[in-house]
């Protein structure tokens, strides 16, 4: 049986210690926290300023779990979703989405295998959650969407959101380790103003995350703006209804003055009237929010349909003409589910 340990699992500090107990100069494990965390190096023997030695000696006692390529599909719109193989056998997805006009290129990573919260319009939350991911996990998929950006459009990320698989704030330890990684200068130095976390919305870790001091982004997966239509789509709502979300939201923009994002899915005559808009506009005068109007993309299953084109122009019309902003998004790599609410490792 392996019982090595992954050595991302250690700290610096861990990883000092190692080299004095083997009677190594301790500036050692900088070296080597610089090849795993800076230069994302999956396997030792690329950790060339090290000698022969210590390189062996590390293969002997650790291992370096970096996540596999599975199985890629390119959208043809530019999307790119890949299926990862972890070490346990186990499958996540990521997907790269590709908007150059903008200059943007966004990674959207995931957090769990599966998901605990059984949403009835994702294809993710049909699926059981079998596990957290590890922060490298996490780092992994970034680092290999980075990679594939700079191949496919010659460049890099600009932005990460963790939108996958997985409710990022029921694996909030991985989700931040994995952020600090990406983040830190001994890391790979990414700005947090980058990088979005979207929640189905667990009230009292979105207040951890403000008491955390995180400058990251939020966003909370709304989908509906009062609490029997969310009770009936999202059942994490029961526990943290509206009122409890909207005081949750609150406190982080008060501790951090970061506008939220509600992620607003439109299904046909279910949250797409104008008295769903009056409730959006409501929940938006008591916390500072942008929406993002999203078209809904069918799963196997589910009844949902996506609104009608004049139905979300005139919801949002009327969301505008009460000054809230908004942006209606267009999916993308719905040919290769890769699109919101999708990924579920189809063959």
């Amino acid at each position: 049986m392996n019982t090595k340990i992954d050595i991302r699992k250690l700290s610096l500090d861990e990883i000092k210690n190692y080299f004095k107990e083997i009677g190594e100069a301790s500036f050692r494990a900088k070296q080597v926290y610089e090849w795993l965390w800076k230069k994302s190096a999956t396997s030792f023997e690329e950790m060339t300023n090290l000698s022969k030695k210590i390189r062996t000696h590390l293969e002997e006692n650790f291992v370096i779990h970096s996540i596999q390529e599975d199985k890629i599909q390119k959208s043809i719109d530019g999307t790119i979703k890949s299926r990862f193989k972890l070490f346990d056998g186990h499958l996540i997805e990521s997907v790269l989405i590709p908007v150059p006009t903008d200059n943007r290129f966004t990674a959207c990573v995931s957090s769990q295998v599966g998901c605990s919260l059984t949403c009835k319009f994702c294809a993710t939350g049909q699926m059981k959650r079998l596990r957290n991911l590890d922060a490298a996990e996490i780092y992994d998929q970034v680092v290999k969407v980075n990679q594939q950006s700079l191949e496919h459009f010659g460049k890099p990320l600009t932005n990460i959101v963790y939108m996958g698989m997985g409710e990022p704030l029921l694996a909030y330890k991985p989700v931040m380790e994995s952020i600090f990684y990406l983040t830190a200068p001994e890391g790979l130095n990414m700005s947090p103003k980058r990088i979005t976390v979207s929640t189905a919305g667990i009230a009292k870790m979105i207040k951890k995350l403000a008491d955390d001091n995180s400058k990251i982004n939020l966003a909370l997966s709304l989908h509906a703006a009062d609490d029997k239509k969310r009770n009936e789509i999202m059942p994490i709502n029961e526990q943290n209804n509206l009122e409890i979300l909207i005081e949750a939201l609150d406190y982080f923009y008060q501790k951090t003055k970061n506008k939220i994002t509600f992620e607003y899915i439109a299904f046909q005559r279910f949250n797409d009237s104008i008295e769903d808009a009056k409730n959006l506009v409501e929940i938006c005068k008591r916390v500072p929010a942008k929406i993002n109007i999203i078209e809904y993309n069918p799963i196997d299953g589910v009844e949902f349909q996506k609104s009608d084109a004049y139905r979300i122009d005139e919801f949002a019309q009327y969301l505008r003409k009460n000054k809230v902003a908004i942006t209606v998004r267009k999916s993308r790599g719905k040919d290769i589910d890769a699109a919101c609410g999708q990924l579920a490792n189809k063959e």
